[in-house]
């Protein structure tokens, strides 16, 4: 089972800091019409949400910044399966990055898993989402994201944040079997 390390986003994004940090020290005296990005949206301020997808081994997944500014969370949710390594393969393959969230704006991602028929792979109970790394995310119960008999995790896949569920599809769509 191919699976994406859950710390590999959380060290990029803290050396992205250090360099930022570093930069913004070595240019602190010049003047710069330069806005920085909005900071790391608060996991309070968010409502992560899972649900059924359209096909057997889809989730749809949404988060929304109930919060009045805007935040970033990263590019590629984190979608861990309970008691496994790693989190599922970003499609189209990316690196950790920033997604602006505004106040009360929603995006969406979808993943897939194996096929309830796969031999390969194993079968869990639940799955994770974290909208950003550093987050600790929200777990749900096979049932909940159509999944009854289990979550069947083999070489699981997910999109980048989208601006709509029909993009979330697409782009999951788009992706090799």
């Amino acid at each position: 089972m191919r699976l994406r390390s859950a710390l590999t986003p959380a060290l990029c994004a803290a050396a992205a800091l250090a360099l930022t940090g570093t930069a913004a020290a070595a240019t602190a005296g010049s003047a710069s019409t330069a806005t920085a990005a909005p900071e790391t949206c608060r996991e309070k301020n968010l409502d992560v949400r899972a649900a059924p997808g359209g096909q057997r081994n889809v989730a749809r997944i949404s988060v929304t910044n109930t919060g009045d500014r805007s935040c970033t969370v990263d590019r590629i949710p984190t979608i861990t399966f309970r008691g496994l390594d790693g989190s599922a393969l970003p499609v189209p393959p990316s690196e950790s990055g920033p997604y602006v969230l505004s106040g009360g704006e929603r995006a969406y991602a979808a993943v897939r898993t194996a096929d309830s028929s796969a031999t390969e792979g194993r079968v869990v109970g639940s799955l994770s989402v974290a909208a950003d790394p550093s987050h600790y995310g929200v777990t749900f119960g096979a049932a909940a994201v159509g999944m009854p008999r289990g979550v069947h995790v083999w070489e699981p896949v997910t999109t980048l944040w989208q601006e709509s569920a029909a993009a979330a599809d697409r782009a999951l769509g788009n992706a090799p079997n």
